[in-house]
């Protein structure tokens, strides 16, 4: 029986592994900062001797962007020094290790979709820490290990864009919504059901970085019109400008992932970001014909 660690288990994506684990004939262990501290890395080392762990699944990140910049040291903690021990674990026990990393890796200036060997640049001390994150498990090239970029993630589980657009657009009769940050939503399920699926298929030397996200091309005001619609809920979406908007960190304002890499490698079919948003919504109860 292989075993799987998985940490963050109650963000979004490790909340989606969790629910996809009963689908699949593998022994998991679910872990949190309450249950294992990723940070010390004598907690990891001696959790994954214990159980024999044989694929580390990292879904645990600092991922409070504006936070993040006044809170550097906690920040670099998570995304940085935990992968780093993660890795030396992985590394010095023959572990297969996923990392999740994300697009604010890249400055959003760019005018065609990033790949994954395009020059990394990012705004804000949460982009900053992730890109230390992935060239610390680069360094240490733990083999038949993964680093996944993902972006716009969202999910029935924990807080996010889908959730606060639904609990806002009942509350108020219109709201503004940022039209100049282009990208693609992610569904965590996607991500997470992309993830199991591929684990048998990941044979590599060094440490491979894939980009991931649904498919489509939109802004975060399309995003919420589509989500007033299909919710049928009556609120008035109105564009407004990044400017209009001010935030501690800086968002990137492009940020879609050019995803022909996994595609190729693994076979996979991405969904397109209306039918798993879609998903989402009659996950939630919200979805109105």
């Amino acid at each position: 029986m292989t075993n799987i660690l998985v940490t963050g288990s109650k963000g979004q994506v490790g909340s989606e592994l969790q629910a996809l684990s009963s689908s699949y004939d593998y022994t998991f262990f679910f872990t949190d900062r309450d249950s294992l501290d990723i940070t010390n890395k004598e907690s990891i080392k001696n959790f994954t001797q214990k159980n024999s762990i044989d694929i580390i699944v990292n879904a645990a990140a600092y991922t409070a962007v504006d936070k993040a910049e006044d809170d550097k040291a906690n920040a670099d903690k998570v995304n940085h020094l935990a992968i780093q021990y993660l890795a030396e674990i992985a590394k010095e026990q023959n572990i297969k290790l996923i990392h999740i990393s994300t697009d604010y890796v890249f400055n959003g200036e760019n005018f065609k979709p990033y790949r994954e060997d395009d020059n990394t640049n990012p705004n804000g001390v949460y982009g900053a820490t992730k890109l230390k994150g992935e060239k610390a498990m680069q360094a240490i090239n733990p083999k038949n290990s993964i680093i996944i970029r993902t972006s716009w993630v969202y999910s029935s589980f924990g807080a996010n864009f889908v959730k606060t657009m639904l609990r806002l657009g009942k509350e108020r009769d219109s709201l503004g919504v940022i039209f100049d940050q282009v990208g693609t939503p992610t569904y965590a399920r996607d991500l997470a059901k992309v993830i199991l699926d591929i684990i048998p298929n990941i044979k590599n030397d060094t440490v491979e970085i894939y980009n991931y996200s649904n498919e489509g091309v939109l802004s975060w005001y399309d995003f919420s019109e589509e989500i007033m619609r299909m919710a049928k809920i009556e609120c008035s979406i109105n564009p407004i400008e990044t400017k209009e908007y001010p935030t501690p960190a800086k968002r990137p304002h492009f940020s879609l992932l050019n995803k022909a890499k996994i595609k190729k490698e693994f076979n996979i079919n991405i969904p397109y970001w209306k039918d798993s948003l879609d998903k989402c919504l009659k996950t939630l109860g919200e979805r109105k014909q």
